[in-house]
């Protein structure tokens, strides 16, 4: 098992609408893992609501798995 307590990262979305839950599972991941999570969104991930998820469930989505604010 991998350690990565002390390691930063930044997690970043754009418009690839498609990938977001897997992104969230590898980050979610990654954070159990002991990493540090940086979120970061583009204009366009955190304001259109999609077929895949609704602008603002994705930002506290993304929110709650980094446990800070875009």
């Amino acid at each position: 098992m991998c350690d990565l307590k002390g390691i930063r990262i930044g997690c970043a979305m754009t418009g690839s609408f498609c990938t977001f839950k897997r992104a969230f599972e590898a980050w979610k991941a990654l954070r159990d893992l002991g990493a540090e999570m940086f979120p970061i969104m583009s204009y366009n991930a955190c304001t259109l609501d999609t077929r895949f998820y609704p602008a603002q469930e994705a930002v506290n989505i993304f929110e709650e798995i980094s446990g800070r604010k875009i």
